[in-house]
């Protein structure tokens, strides 16, 4: 005997689903990024690249980027 859903019941039922689904690809998402101007950069940062560099093997930090032409370094939290 089959059970018969509304389709508002059945429509419901999916989206919770999918709700769930979706929180428990998030939960093994790293921490949050602090962002600091770097201590060791100096002059007009216009290379991300470098910055990225220098931040990462001068300051051990996790990523860098140039912004407002200054070189800002991420750290974890």
């Amino acid at each position: 005997m089959a059970i018969k859903f509304s389709p508002t019941t059945f429509i419901t039922i999916s989206l919770i689903f999918f709700l769930l689904a979706n929180t428990e690809t998030n939960i093994g998402v790293e921490g949050k990024l602090c962002e600091k101007l770097s201590l060791t950069w100096s002059g007009r940062c216009g290379d991300s690249g470098h910055c990225e560099q220098q931040c990462q093997n001068a300051e051990s930090a996790k990523r860098g980027a140039c912004r407002d032409r200054r070189c800002f370094c991420y750290f974890d939290c």
